[in-house]
């Protein structure tokens, strides 16, 4: 498909979005306040309706339903023609401007739907072709919003993705557990002595799983690493909120180890004032220079990569003020994010004393 001018939310919908994310997202509504408004508007749009679809499986009582009504909702936004709900036209936006390939979408639904079965994981390939449906692709389309079209870049991209979600599975065991569902991958729980069925039935922590846990937390950091080199490549105005999600994410992943890597009882929680110092290291980290990317991109992701576009192809695509968009120097960035943040953080303590969420 060709990206077009034609447009289908209102401002209204854009803000809808935007509160819909700071109440339930919040690592990527952080994120999202230090990329250029003509990203991050399309970006939050693409971003809730990930995040409705989510919601939709997870909350639903008919998941079967659930799905088959998202796949309609899909059609429709790739038919000009998006149902009347806000998500669904912001996406369209999205999807109408930059071109997105229907193939990413319905590789998340699909992720979704391996979701809605309890299915299971017998080794770490597997979760990853689970983590590359149900993130990598919000990746891939994130950056495809910031311009990218070079399958090498949309490659980091998705193991971004990927890296977010293993550290999300290692962050929520026992939540997940609870729900009777299980992502830890059956060959390791074998490898440290765990009957995958007996442990579910009375999840525990111990050392064995701990070991599990920091498989997992250990996966997640290759991938935070090779993912780098994507995001140096990105246009300057958008490397600060991508290196922002980059490190907040991670950061759940060193929490959970300065926890003892018990997330079965608990589950960690990054601190306000731990997350506005990750923001404004991700303003610095965002002024380096662009590595070479690392390595081709992961096997169970190839599939997904293959509707790559050439960036030439793409470059009268890429909005001007994306290209051309600065920001300040460093330490007036880093003031401003400092500041921004003990405001927000004042705001919620106000407005909800009791909230304990990450």
């Amino acid at each position: 498909m060709k990206p077009t001018d034609r447009t289908y939310a209102s401002t209204a919908d854009v803000a809808a979005c935007r509160a819909m994310l700071r109440g339930g997202s919040r690592s990527f509504f952080a994120a999202s306040l230090v990329l250029p408004k003509s990203v991050r508007e399309p970006a939050t749009g693409l971003y809730a309706f990930c995040r409705m679809a989510d919601d939709a499986i997870d909350h639903g009582s008919d998941r079967v339903r659930a799905l088959a009504e998202l796949r309609e909702r899909l059609d429709r936004i790739y038919a000009g023609d998006p149902c009347p709900e806000f998500p669904d036209r912001a996406f369209a936006d999205a999807v109408s401007r930059f071109a997105i390939p229907k193939s990413f979408p319905e590789a998340l639904l699909e992720g979704f739907e391996w979701d809605s079965g309890n299915r299971r994981y017998p080794d770490i390939s597997t979760l990853k072709s689970y983590g590359v449906r149900v993130a990598g692709t919000v990746g891939a389309m994130m950056a495809m919003v910031m311009g990218v079209r070079d399958p090498v870049l949309l490659a980091r991209a998705c193991d971004l993705g990927v890296a977010m979600q293993l550290t999300n599975i290692a962050r929520d065991v026992g939540e997940d557990a609870r729900a009777n569902r299980l992502y830890l991958p059956l060959e390791w729980l074998q490898d440290a002595g765990i009957d995958p069925a007996a442990w579910l039935e009375r999840p525990a922590f111990d050392a064995r799983i701990a070991t599990v846990i920091e498989r997992l937390l250990a996966t997640a950091d290759e991938l935070y690493a090779r993912a780098d080199a994507g995001i140096a490549s990105l246009p300057s105005s958008c490397r600060p909120g991508m290196h922002a999600a980059r490190l907040l994410y991670a950061e759940i992943g060193h929490e959970l180890r300065r926890r003892g890597l018990d997330s079965v009882t608990e589950r960690a929680i990054v601190p306000w004032q731990r997350k506005t110092r990750i923001l404004a290291e991700a303003v610095i980290a965002a002024t380096r220079a662009a590595t070479a990317p690392a390595g081709d991109a992961l096997e169970e992701a190839k599939f997904l990569l293959e509707n790559g576009t050439e960036a030439g192809e793409f470059l009268a695509a890429l909005p001007i003020e994306v290209r051309r968009a600065r920001w300040p120097r460093v330490e007036d960035r880093v003031t401003f994010l400092v500041d921004l943040f003990e405001r927000l953080e004042r705001r919620e303590r106000a407005q909800e004393p009791a909230a304990n969420t990450t």
